[in-house]
């Protein structure tokens, strides 16, 4: 392979019109960074289906490659950190928003966002777990850092099914914690209990109560659902636990009290993963890949696919009929 010429997903907008699909690119066309990478993996989470359909507002700028996350070995270095052949990855830090990601057989990448390959994690395992187990490992460090602990009493985990989620549970049990799950894909209650989770709650079965301060039921959680969910979380958590909200699978709003906050001392924690600091960033692929290992990557990880792969997987997961993790091999 040259790096005069290599494959690339690239998506284009122009004149309000979307296009994306597999191209020839040079080492010219990607963004500036201090690193070549040969690209070995990346993974396909919902924000690169939304990108690579054009159904959601991710890039902002043109053309760009697709995917948020990447891993591979350094070809070429500018930065006296890293040296030909370290392994490396990177997670967010404006892949396929403001930069070239990692849907390409190279990358380049800004040396202060490259992490690398910490002990304990093999490329595919860092690609198994990806933006999704960096967000689900953010939230419990966050959570940590206000004060949760695990003799408080366990911790829900919303949109359980979903790479976050099943990730989540599979992280919290490794860090002591007892993990709940509460799914509307309820045909799932096996595999999410051989993750960890020591009850199952179906969606449907939920019944939150109308008071502003309801029965505390979880020490915790871990939300990527928001709207109503987000809403009825924050009645049922106990005193000075914390919810960490990672995403709007059901919707973006939030109407609640400050009843919880101020009563129960409930805090809500927002977990942007996409641009986190760099100590804090280095910290969770620390954990991810020690003592928070998840140990059911391999049952996670349910797809590979290549280059040529990645659009019919888009708008399978937009359709939510998307199920574990999804890893580009290269």
């Amino acid at each position: 392979m040259s790096l005069d010429g290599f494959r690339a997903f690239r998506i284009h907008s122009e004149a309000g019109s979307h296009r994306a699909g597999i191209e020839r690119i040079t080492l010219a066309d990607l963004s500036a960074g201090e690193l070549t990478v040969r690209t070995a993996g990346s993974s396909i989470n919902y924000k690169d289906a939304l990108a690579g359909t054009g159904q959601g507002k991710i890039l902002r700028r043109f053309p760009l490659v697709g995917g948020i996350d990447v891993a591979g070995y350094v070809v070429e270095s500018r930065d006296p950190r890293f040296k030909e052949g370290d392994a490396v990855l990177c997670t967010g830090c404006g892949l396929s928003e403001t930069r070239d990601g990692g849907y390409a057989e190279y990358a380049r990448l800004e040396a202060d966002w490259a992490i690398p390959l910490p002990s304990g994690l093999n490329l595919r395992e860092s690609m198994i777990l990806g933006t999704a187990g960096f967000t689900a490992g953010l939230a419990l460090l966050r959570m940590e850092q206000n004060g949760q602990t695990p003799d408080m009493g366990p911790i829900v985990v919303t949109g359980a099914t979903g790479g976050v989620g099943m990730l989540a549970i599979d992280i919290l049990t490794q860090a002591g914690y007892q993990a709940h799950a509460i799914t509307g894909k309820f045909e799932h209650l096996d595999f999410l209990t051989g993750l960890g989770a020591r009850q199952v709650v179906s969606r449907t079965d939920l019944h939150w109560g109308q008071r502003p301060l309801e029965n505390a039921l979880w020490a915790g959680a871990i939300d990527n659902v928001g709207d109503q969910m987000l809403n009825g979380l924050t009645r049922v958590i106990q005193p000075y636990g914390n919810i960490a909200s990672c995403g709007l699978a059901g919707g973006a709003s939030l109407a609640t009290t400050v009843m919880p906050f101020i009563i129960r001392g409930v805090s809500l924690l927002g977990i942007a993963s996409s641009g986190t600091a760099r100590n804090l960033r280095d910290e969770v692929w620390r954990r991810l890949a020690g003592p928070w290992k998840p140990a059911h990557l391999d049952v996670i990880h349910t797809r590979t696919v290549d280059l040529d792969g990645l659009a019919d997987c888009f708008p399978t997961m937009l359709a939510g009929r998307s199920f574990g993790r999804t890893v580009v091999e290269f």
